[in-house]
């Protein structure tokens, strides 16, 4: 199993759900402020916010939340402005880590961070100092049963989808950056909405940690979590499934 959905897994089943419910609400909050400011503060003709809008039902974020988010950021004046920042360093272990964020104040998001990494082995690097481990890939996620194996290979591959990885979990649909929006369009035209549609940083390499390196990798994750202005974070890490259980635990 890669480190980004082993955190996912470890972070699902951790306490603080409340806490972390409020973050969530809040990332989806700028992500759906950004996505209309940047294009038309309308669904239907702004792939990215219909995208943040998707992600946030997917959320269970109440409608008039979700409304008063686009009206706010569509309004001539007031509310915050935010920009997309990244972020790039080593974990323990050498773990690749790319950091995404939305921030008003970039030196402030810049050390929280930086602070985090410091604090748990780890180092911040320059820009494109890890990215090249990774590649940029559109993810779209079905469960299992809108469609049989067959059927969503089929429907993908005409969409212009890549590839297509099927199990009881459901389906996995991978594209390229240029092509994403156009097959999850497709898609949901066929299936409905997906249960999730993204950019995604695919790691082209992993690395095995001990159970030491592992725990503390955890706590990175856990630290860089903490911070309201962190969207995504992506490591390329592996640990076994006993370790996973016990750091889950």
């Amino acid at each position: 199993m890669a480190g980004h959905s082993q955190f996912k897994n470890i972070m699902h089943r951790k306490g603080a759900q409340d806490a972390r419910r409020a973050r969530q609400f809040a990332r989806l909050i700028r992500e759906i402020t950004v996505a209309a400011r940047q294009g038309l503060p309308e669904v239907a003709s702004n792939p990215r916010l219909r995208a943040a809008v998707a992600a946030a039902r997917q959320a269970n974020m109440p409608r008039d939340t979700v409304e008063r988010a686009i009206k706010k950021a569509s309004g001539a004046a007031g509310g915050e402005d935010y920009v997309e920042v990244r972020y790039e360093g080593y974990g323990p272990g050498g773990v690749a880590v790319i950091v995404e964020a939305l921030t008003d104040n970039r030196n402030r998001t810049a050390s929280d961070v930086r602070s985090a990494f410091a604090k748990h082995g780890g180092a911040l690097g320059e820009t494109n100092s890890v990215s090249f481990l990774f590649s940029r890939r559109g993810m779209l996620r079905y469960p299992a049963s809108v469609a049989g194996e067959e059927a969503m290979l089929e429907a993908a591959i005409e969409a212009g989808a890549d590839d297509v990885a099927s199990g009881p979990d459901g389906h996995e649909i991978s594209t390229s950056v240029e092509d994403f929006f156009a097959v999850r369009d497709a898609l949901e035209a066929k299936f409905g909405a997906p249960e999730e549609a993204r950019l995604d940083w695919k790691p082209m390499t992993t690395v095995a940690l001990d159970e030491e390196q592992g725990a503390r990798m955890v706590k990175l994750l856990d630290a860089l979590d903490e911070s309201d202005d962190v969207q995504n974070v992506t490591a390329n890490f592996e640990v076994s499934d006993a370790l996973m259980a016990q750091l889950s635990a």
